[in-house]
């Protein structure tokens, strides 16, 4: 199925691009999210008249996260786990873990908006976590994914 772009979507393209898609993605998600339209000549029509404002929303947002992201630099933090004797988590670190103690400092982060390389699982360890705002990475260091806290049992 050919759809258009009404913003940027990872892995698939930028506002404005016409992309071939499996038509379950399009219908299912694509569509009803707003993230595209099925590019008729209609749509197409629709959407260059449209396009300005795409893009300034979509340029609002991105300074929105990009401000977001500038608060978030630096932001480090430790979180605290019931651990076993030999120094093992129970459980494990997740993104929605990371969102609330970030929103309980007062920043506005949802668990989707939260990427980790790997799960924060096993022993003690420092682990990275990125948050990914309207697609741009920013990390919580000044090296885009830095430590974000560590992981610390208690024995």
């Amino acid at each position: 199925m050919q759809i258009i772009l009404l913003e940027r979507v990872i892995n698939l393209g930028q506002l404005g691009d016409v992309v071939k898609v499996k038509e379950g993605y399009a219908r299912n998600f694509l569509i009803p999210q707003g993230k595209a339209r099925r590019a008729t000549d209609a749509a197409i029509k629709e959407f260059e008249a449209r396009r300005a404002d795409l893009e300034k929303a979509q340029a609002d947002r991105l300074a929105a996260a990009q401000a977001e992201g500038a608060k978030l630099n630096g932001n480090d933090r430790q979180d605290h786990r019931q651990g076993r004797v030999d120094g093992r988590l129970f459980g494990s670190v997740t993104n929605y873990d990371i969102s609330e103690a970030l929103t309980k400092q007062g920043f506005q982060v949802n668990k989707a908006q939260i990427r980790m390389r790997r799960p924060a699982e096993g022993r003690r360890r420092a682990y990275d976590q990125r948050r990914a705002a309207h697609g741009c990475r920013g990390g919580s260091e000044g090296n885009r994914g830095g430590r974000a806290g560590l992981i610390h049992s208690r024995d």
